[in-house]
């Protein structure tokens, strides 16, 4: 089942729509945290090495998750590009789950090595969901056989 409300924006179905706007609902969630009431807790996953202090990083990082949340509900018409966007940031800040992990900081509940060892695991669906969601993959392959 395909439909596009849009001329020029790519055809999509309703799990896909669905799962992107889950997707674009968490990014906003967490980025409004990283501005708000979550601020200390990304805090202390941010990297020792990281040579920015670390409430710039979360800030950042907050205002980018808010960006990305609303691209992926506005930007129909560039949705596979802004799934290769928002995997992108995915794979961005798997450092510092990885610091997270290895400096055996608690934040959010993650609070023994194994729990953060089991969040690692997650990291790789949320690329895969940015990518599935906004149909990027289909696009990219579909762009590979027509060359």
């Amino acid at each position: 089942m395909s439909s596009s409300a849009r001329p020029g924006a790519p055809a999509t179905s309703v799990p896909r729509t669905l799962a992107r706007v889950a997707l674009a609902l968490v990014l906003l969630g967490a980025g409004i945290g990283h501005l708000t009431v979550a601020r200390q807790e990304f805090t202390a996953q941010v990297p020792p090495w990281l040579p920015m202090p670390a409430d710039a990083v979360v800030l950042v990082s907050g205002v980018v998750e808010i960006v990305l949340g609303v691209a992926l509900l506005v930007l129909r018409r560039h949705r596979a590009a802004v799934g290769w966007v928002v995997a992108a940031f995915f794979v961005a800040v798997f450092p510092g789950n990885v610091s997270q992990y290895l400096t055996r900081t608690d934040a959010f509940g993650l609070d023994t090595d194994r729990v953060r060892a089991v969040r690692l695991l997650f990291q790789p669906l949320l690329v895969v969901w940015a990518l599935w969601s906004t149909g990027a993959w289909r696009a990219w392959r579909r762009a590979r056989r027509e060359r």
